[in-house]
């Protein structure tokens, strides 16, 4: 069950869970101080401290992803996540507070407070988790059609992307090839808004491999006029899964569609975004720069270069140079040839190796987002070689130039490390979601989970 928020489409039971966490964590503190009978302070000033302890430990919940959609790990992993968000909340709040002549809270009170965090944090998720997977929280949904588009809705592998619905039934149509099992067809009885009445159907997603003929237009003009949402498969994969099926897209789909929207003053607030923190973090990174500058020197030598820069395509096919720290062998590409990195490319120095999990291998990129070539979020650049490669063979790929690449993007969190024409495919359906819903605050949900 989703709702619109901010032009983004949100998951209801995570919202819920949000809310139910957030009161857990602002709470912890005024448990704490009846824990310890701490009354030397005045009200407001208590709950001012409990604000901003519970606020840095929700701002880090959301870094760590555990609000995601995606977050796939069993309960250990969702634990340890909510000791890291305490303990990296606590300590940005005890910073915070100590340099607070107004609100300074003891150390025995904030340790007391994060205890119980932890403990409500827990149990709030603990009892969430079993409550999520419950089929109250889902949308309940009638597919019209029983071909090969009514089928790949059956077909969603993962688990998050089946998270939000669940398939009543399918309504097959006359002279359609089957290829969906008999037992998830439903029986006509009637007219098919009755139909969805009975079997208390939110949505009716039309999934018609051929819409020319027998196209039951009287019967879903009736049910969305009885106030039934009516979607078309495409639309519908795109909202449940976060990306834009390529085997289902169309140019009107494209055409008539939402999204894709464009204004001066969007682009104006991203470009003083890119540039007031872009200086910050050059100044804040320079330290872990230097570092890593020489790390390179002491494993290659005081003559090997610590920079590269390699021609990219960037917004409206614009080429450009990004900059990075070199992380393979200097004679990586001596013939001349381009190739794919891969995840364990033997051309990776030690160095190179370290600093590429750690991504301090992008840092230099911080420069080119301060020049304009790139934004912080946004579709990955890629080589000329490549992108004249993957445009001939890959349909719609140049769209994800109509935006600033970024050194961080949707794609980059949805799916891992890439490295073939397939994985282009794949990945090019999460940017052209970024791309239709792009905005500022799509952009600090993706900056926060990077």
């Amino acid at each position: 069950m989703r709702v619109r928020l901010f032009g983004l489409g949100w998951h209801l039971p995570l919202m819920l869970l949000w809310v139910a966490e957030s009161v857990a964590a602002l709470s912890a503190s005024r448990l704490a101080s009846l824990l310890l009978r701490e009354s030397a302070v005045d009200a407001k000033t208590a709950w001012m401290q409990a604000l901003i302890v519970g606020s840095c430990i929700m701002l880090v919940m959301v870094a760590m992803g555990l609000f995601s959609r995606r977050l796939r790990d069993r309960t250990a992993g969702i634990v340890l996540r909510i000791t890291v968000s305490v303990l990296a909340g606590g300590l940005m709040a005890g910073l915070w507070l100590a340099a607070s002549a107004t609100y300074r809270m003891s150390a025995q009170y904030l340790l007391a407070s994060l205890g119980v965090a932890w403990l409500l944090l827990v149990l709030v998720r603990t009892i969430a988790r079993g409550l999520i997977n419950q089929d109250i929280f889902k949308q309940r949904i009638l597919v019209v059609g029983g071909g090969v588009n009514a089928a790949r809705i059956l077909d969603l592998r993962r688990r998050e992307d089946r998270r939000g619905f669940k398939v009543i039934g399918f309504v097959p149509i006359p002279g359609e090839p089957l290829k969906v099992r008999e037992s998830k067809l439903l029986k006509v009885t009637g007219s098919l808004a009755a139909m969805a009445l009975e079997h208390e159907i939110d949505e009716i997603v039309v999934a018609m491999d051929e819409r020319r003929q027998q196209f039951p237009l009287k019967e879903l003009l009736e049910c969305r006029i009885a106030g039934l949402k009516v979607s078309e498969p495409i639309t519908f994969l795109e909202r449940e899964t976060g990306k834009v099926h390529l085997n289902m897209l169309s140019p009107s789909w494209m055409i008539f569609g939402g999204g894709f929207q464009r204004n001066g003053l969007r682009q104006f607030s991203e470009r003083c975004f890119d540039l007031l923190v872009s200086v910050i973090l050059l100044l804040v990174t320079a330290p872990f720069m230097l570092l890593v500058m020489l790390a390179i020197k002491l494993e290659e030598g005081l003559r090997a270069p610590v920079i590269y820069s390699q021609p990219r395509v960037g917004q409206a096919g614009r080429v450009f140079r990004v900059r990075k720290f070199r992380s393979m062998r200097i004679d990586a590409e001596k013939d001349g040839q381009a190739r794919w990195a891969t995840a364990n490319d033997h051309r990776v120095t030690r160095v190179g190796s370290f600093i590429r999990k750690v991504r301090l291998d992008e840092l230099p990129q911080l420069y080119n987002v301060f020049r304009g070539d790139m934004s912080f979020v946004g579709p990955r650049p890629e080589r000329p070689e490549f992108v004249q490669q993957l445009g001939e063979k890959i349909p719609y790929y140049d769209e994800r130039h109509s935006v600033k690449p970024g050194i961080t993007g949707w794609a980059q969190l949805c799916y891992p490390y890439g490295a073939s024409e397939e994985d282009a495919i794949e990945k090019l359906q999460y940017d052209l979601y970024y791309v239709k819903h792009h905005s500022l605050a799509f952009d600090v949900l993706i900056l926060l989970q990077t």
